[in-house]
């Protein structure tokens, strides 16, 4: 009868809710695939010319018995803006009343480098897209919202699971020397410098037969696709997902198929996929460990595993999707009980002081946040990605030509200098006001927690220790608490304020460091507002909300031209065949057409696709892959800007699972009339063989 009481009793503790309904729901996000600037590298030549991979949200929403509600969102974009949760929310709210608020509903990038930018509406992340691109962000709003409304309306009741497995060579530490200057004890408590572990929910129907879908949480960057990369990609998470979502959805298309399967950003800040590490590119050379230079002016690049930048991320794909298939086939793990809660603050990050103990000094040190800035390092670049002109990672020096073109922008004051530490200011962007704010001051922090599964919005990239860190003071402040949960950390969600490092990494300023933008103990203050939030989301106590962050949206500049006409030669038209297709193929061969098109630009062809490749079946034309198909790109070509002409090429690496039979390539498109309007228009090429 005690031990009968005491269960009881723990239960109640706990909470009761053992019984969810979930949903879950998938939609395109992909916004404009030419002309465009990708978000990541902040390259202004790296602009998008086609597509290799479409973009998708994915959602998961879980309701308890006392119809308390949290959704998650995982987008295949490079972050997730203030603005567009803003507009997701308000198009929810016309549509569901306020059950979808800034506290339930969390949205994570996942960081892939390859996807069209301009939607920050602040001026340091917008800048390379040549400012605010509507055709991105109202993409992204639309897609995310349909995959919010499809959730929702596949709500069923269900059982939630959670399992883990390591992963071993999919990542390594980008940024070694500083993950070093972390305290020796704290370092001896993890085998290695990077997270390895990936955290799987699993959604079943509620009698734990049929999987619903499966989140997935690993920190790796989806840097696969390099810099030079111009086509459209969700990188290696991206075709992680593909493969999960094919293999659970048999004989769907790509994008399409009521299971779920997301690959989503954790602590991810210095972390890359190019195991094969940094070498100076022309004499194959190691690089510097600090600063990432090489001699003689070379770069320092890192890649890996494969030949070339398609094939890392497919091996990279591939491995991080074996280890969720693995965890899904085995059923292996626990069952997630308990209430549902959520809670979210705004935080005017400038305004936090505290004491922080310095573990290196053994000493109590006052600290406060500091406005935006961003470090000469920044300007580096990563190895991932290097940056331009001469600066070197490393960097704690400041330079007189270099603070003279800072101060033309926004001079930093002594106190901004002072309050930066030994980071040496390139960009004062807290100070920079014109022609609006270049970065956000104001941070959004949420909790959503499903049981003991604890969930933190993190609103950046996180390094491998800052997420460790974070987890560490959560589970000691639970334990004081007799409380322990399984903490997830969701990276970029949100919006967006660059990178998080401990402050002992911020000292060694490396790119990471550098684009800490609120000052060496930004991570001080995020530990402790989520443990003040944690602890109010625990004692159900109502908080401030905090202070809205602003709102530039009627500020907004574009230097994008938008697309006037499409044309076409004598003789020709849109759709017409310019490259036909060889009389037969065999698997493994590559086919190569061309189209007269229109611009992509003129239609997102959303949730459907700009081409189609089919196969004869009974007399009728059934498709059998689409441009969101990883053996699948196209590339467009502008011919003449005057007349308006322009070109696609399509290419279809055939499968070895392709069925002998008579296939065709089919484009749609639409053009603009010069005399206004936009229209749609089609072409197909030759039949042909696979044999």
């Amino acid at each position: 009868m005690w031990t009968t009481s005491v269960v009881v009793l723990a239960l109640f503790c706990i909470g009761t809710a053992t019984s969810y309904q979930i949903g879950l729901g998938r939609a395109d996000v992909t916004g404009p695939s030419v002309e465009i600037a990708f978000m990541g590298y902040a390259q202004l030549n790296q602009r998008g010319h086609g597509i290799h991979t479409r973009l998708y949200a994915r959602t998961f929403i879980v309701e308890d018995e006392l119809k308390n509600r949290v959704c998650f969102v995982s987008v295949d974009a490079g972050m997730i803006s203030h603005a567009v949760k803003r507009n997701v929310i308000r198009e929810l709210q016309k549509k569901f009343g306020t059950i979808y608020r800034y506290d339930n509903v969390m949205i994570s990038g996942t960081h892939t480098h390859s996807g069209p930018a301009g939607f920050h509406m602040f001026v340091l992340y917008d800048l390379t897209a040549l400012g605010f691109v509507p055709e991105t962000f109202y993409a992204l709003v639309k897609g995310i919202t349909q995959s919010i409304i499809n959730a929702h309306n596949n709500m069923n009741e269900g059982r939630i699971f959670l399992s883990e497995t390591d992963i071993y060579d999919a990542n390594i530490n980008r940024s070694p020397m500083s993950y070093n200057n972390n305290p020796e004890q704290e370092k001896a408590q993890y085998k290695d410098n990077t997270d390895k572990k990936l955290i799987q929910l699993r959604f079943m129907d509620k009698l734990n037969k049929n999987v619903m879908g499966a989140f997935n949480w690993f920190a790796v960057h989806p840097t696969s696709m390099n810099n030079t990369n111009k086509f459209i990609s969700s990188d290696n998470v991206g075709y992680a997902s593909i493969l999960l979502e094919q293999e659970y959805n048999k004989d769907s298309l790509v994008g399409k198929g009521s299971f779920v399967g997301a690959f989503c950003s954790a602590n991810l800040g210095d972390v890359s996929p190019n195991i094969m590490g940094p070498k100076c590119a022309i004499s194959g050379l190691p690089c510097d460990p600090l600063t990432s230079a090489c001699p003689n002016k070379d770069i320092c690049f890192a890649s890996g595993p494969g030949r070339d930048m398609m094939e890392s991320t497919k091996i990279i794909g591939t491995r991080i999707y074996r280890g969720a298939s693995k965890l899904l086939s085995t059923r292996v793990g626990r069952e997630i009980i308990g209430p549902v809660k959520f809670i979210h603050q705004f935080v005017d990050m400038p305004k936090q002081a505290g004491v922080y103990f310095n573990p290196k000094l053994k000493r109590a040190e006052n600290y406060t946040g500091c406005l935006p800035a961003m470090g000469y390092s920044f300007a580096a670049g990563t190895t991932d990605g290097p940056g331009a002109f001469d600066f070197q990672q490393g960097t704690v020096s400041d330079n007189d030509f270099w603070n003279t073109v800072r101060d033309f922008i926004a001079e930093p004051t002594q106190w901004d200098k002072q309050c930066h530490g030994t980071k040496p200011i390139l960009l004062a962007t807290g100070r920079a006001v014109y022609p609006y704010h270049w970065q956000p001051t104001v941070v959004p922090l949420q909790l959503l927690s499903i049981g003991d599964v604890l969930m933190f919005g993190l609103p950046g990239e996180f390094t491998t220790m800052a997420g460790r860190r974070l987890r560490s003071e959560i589970q000691l402040f639970s334990k004081s608490r007799n409380n322990e949960f399984q903490s997830i950390l969701c990276g970029l969600s949100n919006i967006y304020t660059s990178y998080v490092t401990t402050p002992e990494e911020y000292d060694i300023q490396r790119y990471e460091g550098a684009s800490t933008i609120f000052g060496p103990h930004t991570l001080t203050i995020y530990i402790n507002r989520f443990i003040k939030l944690l602890d109010a989301m625990m004692r159900d106590k109502t908080i401030d909300p905090g202070p809205m962050p602003i709102n530039q949206d009627t500020k907004q500049i574009s230097l994008v031209t938008k697309v006037y006409y499409d044309g076409y030669a004598i003789g020709s038209g849109f759709g017409y065949v310019i490259n036909q297709p060889k009389r037969s193929y065999r698997r493994g061969d590559l086919v190569s057409v061309s189209f007269v098109a229109g611009n992509p630009r003129n239609n997102l062809m959303t949730d459907s696709s700009y081409f189609y490749v089919e196969r004869i079946v009974n007399d009728e034309w059934m498709i059998v892959a689409t441009d969101a198909n990883w053996e699948t790109k196209f590339k467009w070509t502008r011919i003449s800007m005057i007349l308006g002409r322009s070109e696609i090429e399509f290419l279809w690496d055939i499968p070895e699972t392709a069925l002998s039979g008579e296939y065709r390539i089919r484009h749609r498109g639409y053009y603009a009339y010069i005399l206004g309007g936009v229209y749609p228009y089609q072409g197909s090429t030759n039949h042909f063989i696979i044999q």
